[in-house]
């Protein structure tokens, strides 16, 4: 044991000069069995996000566009094979129309979700929704979560100009995936492998992956999904801009069983700490689908981006929806999650400037790696957070929003002040 624990402390020191782990590295963090020592790893974890990081914590909101689906995966709501599930896919109008509803609470990066049908949301669709959504609010950058698709297609994609392509594998176990996905697209195990390559050569720089833990064992599909990022890096020198780490969670219509390869709590914090080791600049998400308490937990083992006051069902931030994905745990508005990170000590952010200043891909990565990328993760979040105290924030925030702001701009050296007395006038995308 001893000498297994001096193994996995060089493991860690490495993480901690922001090195990504190889495959028996990951396997050994995976198999550490003395709880003592996750501790340590939890606290190593931390240590690497502050140091790519500092202290910030992204924000966002998905907006659901089609539950229409040609996919039966059973553990979903929106399969074809649900019966009693109400369908709806948004007309460009209304995409827009929750955009802009978004936009005004504060949210200025939305995640455009759609199920996979190629009628109801193909590529012609995305590029509709997208323009106008561009056009009409005061929305920044638009990331996507849909199906897989051509390089041709891709290439369409990235030049409407979104952010970041995400899809995930749900489970690299072959026969726990073709049990799951018995009909439709999705069935082609490989045809979804294959997507982020795709994705790749059409020039997306900035991927998001992932696996739907609870579909299979939990520490095949982490190192798995890692193995997969690791190629992916070796063949195209980049791998993924971000990881998420969604639980299988209660659907309506679901037909599997929720406890087989349960997640537990205390599982998901490991997770969220070895996809923070083995990547250290990667962004790790967390969505609503993990209840208040757990998400508050995750940001101290490694966690760097989270939904909020989410929506899984099309139109159902105008009128509640009615089919959803998955059931929402962590039911907090933006304005309670923002007041939560700061009494935590953390620096909410709801910036979208790497996006749109060519700080992506290798690019990211190498100011990551090198502690740059803090110093511009630090100074947008709380220009971003300005901007929503002006705009959106409740009466009550916007008092201890004011503290926090005067007492970070009493640190500055970097003409903070005189930025934000711009948004005091009205001027706003301020950013480094």
């Amino acid at each position: 044991m001893m000498k297994d624990n001096v193994y996995i402390k060089d493991i860690l020191a490495k993480s901690l000069d922001l090195q990504v782990l190889n495959l028996p590295e990951i396997s050994a963090l995976l198999d550490v069995r003395d709880e003592g020592m996750w501790d340590e790893v939890f606290d190593t974890a931390r240590k690497v996000k502050e140091k790519v990081y500092g202290k910030r914590i992204v924000l966002f909101a998905p907006l659901y566009l089609s539950n229409e689906c040609a996919n039966d995966c059973l553990y979903c709501g929106f399969r074809k094979g649900n019966t009693e599930a109400v369908r709806k896919s948004l007309s460009v109008d209304e995409a827009v129309e929750e955009a802009a509803l978004l936009s005004k609470r504060g949210y200025k990066r939305l995640l455009l979700v759609a199920s996979e049908h190629n009628k109801r949301a193909g590529i012609d669709y995305f590029e509709n929704v997208i323009d106008a959504i561009y056009k009409r609010t005061d929305i920044r950058i638009l990331h996507v979560n849909s199906a897989p698709a051509t390089v041709e297609e891709f290439r369409r994609l990235k030049a409407s100009g979104i952010g970041v392509y995400q899809c995930f594998q749900e489970t690299y176990h072959i026969p726990s995936y073709r049990h799951l996905h018995p009909t439709g697209t999705k069935a082609d195990y490989a045809w979804r492998l294959g997507a982020m390559d795709r994705a790749i050569e059409a020039g997306f720089e900035d991927i998001g992956m992932g696996v739907l833990l609870g579909l299979y064992d939990w520490r095949w599909d982490v190192a798995a999904l890692l193995s997969h990022c690791r190629r992916l890096i070796s063949k195209y020198g980049l791998g993924p801009h971000t990881l998420s780490v969604p639980r299988l969670q209660p659907a309506k219509g679901s037909m599997v069983d929720l406890e087989r390869y349960r997640v537990s709590d205390e599982d998901l914090k490991k997770i969220v700490a070895v996809f923070r080791l083995a990547l250290p600049y990667v962004g790790i998400v967390i969505s609503t689908r993990e209840p208040a308490e757990l998400r508050d937990q995750l940001f101290s083992t490694g966690a760097s981006q989270i939904s909020a006051g989410s929506k899984t069902s099309p139109f159902g931030y105008i009128k509640d929806g009615d089919t959803e994905q998955f059931e929402v745990s962590d039911k907090r508005s933006l304005d309670e999650v923002i007041r939560k990170l700061c009494t935590l000590g953390l620096i909410p952010s709801l910036c979208t400037a790497c996006y749109r200043e060519g700080r992506s891909g290798g690019t990211f990565r190498d100011l990551a790696q090198k502690e740059s990328m803090k110093a511009f993760c630090h100074e947008n979040a709380l220009l971003s957070l300005k901007e929503y105290m002006e705009d959106s924030a409740s009466d009550e925030l916007k008092e201890h929003l004011g503290k926090i702001l005067k007492e970070e701009i009493s640190k500055s050296r970097n003409g903070l002040s005189e930025k934000m007395k711009l948004i005091e006038k009205g001027k706003r995308d301020i950013h480094i």
